[in-house]
């Protein structure tokens, strides 16, 4: 799949196919299992802070219960706001986790095996219900976690940036103009995004998480 996508972006442009070779590929699979509440709830510490300071934080969250392989959200739920606090989550992020835990026991946010069966649609309109968790972030999960396709994020300012330096644009095109230049690229619009980050020669929005 991955080669069919390279072929159809390399021959919509030259410039984007002279980007493509000279880039690390894309190459995500969508070979794991993601367990949405844990996914969020790590995207959730995530926010807003480098990836160190994150990463640290998130560890003892997980200390907190142990660090076991997932969180169970009933004890995330049971656990004090002074708990997650002293660990280091800010007031806002400890309601997010909370809302994200009650939400789960709901059935809101769905399994693992109910995320993979719903469109990328319906689990954009079902996750960003949770406190804290917008389009945005429900996106990278796609990309990145689930490795769907055809992901375009037109309100990622490196994407936004990178098509910029890609084609010569002086301004940056809106998230409007985005969506219509994205179109051509479909079913591999998640491969197109990729490449827009690597035109600013800098990490994904994820890292090497990848």
């Amino acid at each position: 799949m991955h080669e069919d996508a390279h072929r159809h972006l390399s021959a919509s442009d030259k410039r984007l196919a002279d980007l493509i070779a000279r880039s690390r590929r894309y190459e995500l699979t969508s070979g794991k299992t993601v367990r949405p509440f844990d996914a969020l709830a790590e995207s959730i510490v995530y926010q807003q802070l480098s990836g160190k300071a994150a990463a640290t934080i998130w560890r003892r969250v997980r200390e907190i219960f142990g660090s076991p392989k997932f969180l169970d959200p009933k004890k995330v739920l049971a656990t004090a706001d002074e708990v997650f606090r002293a660990a280091g989550l800010s007031r806002n992020k400890t309601a997010a986790l909370k809302d994200l835990a009650q939400k789960s026991i709901d059935g809101i946010v769905p399994t693992a095996r109910a995320l993979a069966k719903m469109s990328d649609d319906a689990i954009v309109e079902r996750l960003t219900q949770v406190r804290g968790i917008g389009r945005w972030t429900v996106e990278m999960l796609l990309l990145f976690d689930l490795a769907r396709p055809d992901v375009w994020p037109i309100h990622d300012l490196g994407v936004r940036k990178g098509f910029a330096k890609t084609f010569g644009k002086r301004k940056l095109p809106t998230p409007k103009q985005m969506m219509k230049l994205g179109e051509k690229w479909r079913p591999y619009r998640s491969a197109a995004a990729w490449y827009m980050w690597r035109a600013l020669d800098t990490q994904t929005p994820r890292g090497n998480r990848s």
